[in-house]
């Protein structure tokens, strides 16, 4: 189903602000990369990438390599500051993690602008639906082994395989791809930023040698020893993304259903920050101090929030900024101190601050079961702040910025880009990259874009 899907999908199938979305969400993406070139799993995801040639770019270099381990570099650059997109069902998930492959593969392949966007939508709708169906982490899987078959899908279709050959890539990506949950418990590390970058490295090789004739397991969603009886339970896919033409009437493809980052942590906690921001404004316009006058901060948070970035010792004591951005406590308490959330945030600096520490231990965080009934379709924070002095303050968001009841303005994606690669390029040399992109559709070749 899933490889006769792929191979049916056709860029002509595509509504324009489906078109449109992909074009925001690769300025996002690649924004996003070039502001990691100098994180140290960047540097190292480059240093393993230059020791192979090939005809793939690494995003912000002049580096080539091959296919799978440009995804690779790549996909830890975009990943890293925890600031590209994400979408929240049964199994949260970073869509925008499959452009990395689709990236790599299109270029090696010389594939157009059309083809590049096509391979993305379908790379979203098939992870969206995937964790639609199933949580993976509550079984102790990582939700980036959906990603496995996401990526091996659209970079199967960007080389031209058939169904049948499709079919041997998602075996082959699909069994060697179950990832633990490890990488998201206790004092997290760089393999955070690092998991669905490897995930994409391996589906590329998956169609890879798909494409070379090499057979995979099958069936491995359905099989004895399959997907389904050991990783995921019953999967019960809904109907794909489609046009009128094909289904009666329109099928809205799931790229609209994700959120892109207003802030760089974790998503369960942007309303919270919102909410954060904007108790402090409050808070310092009645005379009060935050680091005197402050008794407690009390988080009513939903569930998926409470289990991923509000328990654990490690929350309330990040020691690594990959902690830190997966930290509620932190989060709301950096918030209200610096009255901003952006990349200095998260600097090794910051994260060892005493006073910020000080505030940190005043957050309780509790799980809120009417939050929790709005839980994926809303991300409701309630952050209630209670003064030495008695004053009571308390402010509640629902939709941050960047859901798409609250999206971001393709203005305020442009800003974004622009912050991240700031200090890059030039402000002409910016301009020309987003002009570029935005008629990503136009593109011949995806070799023109290389360098970007």
């Amino acid at each position: 189903m899933l490889a006769e899907y792929a191979g049916k999908l056709k860029y002509t199938d595509l509504p324009e602000d489906v078109v449109h979305e992909v074009k925001r969400r690769v300025i996002d993406s690649i924004g996003c990369a070039i502001g990691a070139l100098n994180s140290e799993p960047a540097k190292i995801a480059r240093k393993i990438a230059s020791l192979t040639k090939g005809s793939s770019s690494v995003i912000g270099t002049n580096l080539k390599t091959s296919p799978d381990l440009a995804a690779f570099a790549n996909g830890v650059a975009i990943r890293y500051l925890d600031y590209n997109d994400t979408y929240l069902a049964k199994e949260p998930a970073h869509p925008s993690d499959n452009i990395s492959a689709c990236l790599a593969v299109a270029e090696d392949e010389n594939k157009s602008g059309k083809d590049l966007i096509t391979a993305i939508v379908l790379a979203y709708e098939i992870q969206c639906r995937l964790c639609d169906a199933a949580s993976l982490r509550q079984r102790g899987w990582d939700h980036v082994t959906y990603g496995a078959f996401s990526s091996a899908l659209a970079t199967a279709k960007l080389m031209g395989l058939s169904v049948e050959k499709t079919v041997h890539a998602l075996g082959l990506a699909g069994i060697a791809n179950i990832a633990l949950r490890q990488t998201r418990v206790g004092e997290l590390s760089m393999w955070k930023g690092c998991a669905f970058a490897n995930t994409a490295r391996n589906a590329v090789f998956a169609a890879m040698l798909a494409k070379n004739g090499m057979t995979g397991p099958a069936p491995i969603f359905e099989g004895e020893k399959g997907f389904m009886k050991l990783v995921s339970g019953l999967l019960k896919l809904e109907e794909f993304g489609a046009p009128a033409k094909r289904v009666g009437r329109t099928k809205p493809f799931k790229i609209l259903d994700t959120y892109i980052k207003f802030y760089p942590a974790e998503y369960h906690g942007q309303s919270a920050i919102e909410a954060a921001i904007e108790l402090r404004k409050e808070i310092l316009s009645q005379g009060a101090s935050l680091e005197r006058d402050i008794k407690s901060i009390y988080i009513k948070t939903f569930d998926a929030a409470y289990e991923i970035i509000g328990s654990g010792a490690e929350r309330w004591n990040p020691k690594t900024r990959e902690t830190a951005d997966h930290s509620l406590p932190y989060c709301v308490a950096v918030a209200l101190m610096d009255g901003k959330v952006g990349l200095s945030q998260f600097s090794e600096k910051r994260i060892k601050d005493k006073k910020l520490h000080n505030l940190i231990q005043k957050v309780e965080v509790t799980e809120d079961e009417e939050l929790t009934s709005r839980y994926p379709e809303a991300m409701p924070n309630l952050i209630e702040i209670a003064t030495k002095d008695g004053r009571q303050f308390s402010k509640k968001i629902t939709y941050p910025k960047g859901h798409p009841k609250n999206p971001m303005t393709d203005s305020e994606v442009e800003e974004k880009f622009k912050r991240l690669t700031k200090g890059f390029f030039s402000a002409n040399n910016i301009n020309a990259i987003l002009s570029r992109l935005w008629l990503l559709e136009d593109v011949k070749g995806v070799k023109e874009m290389a360098g970007l």
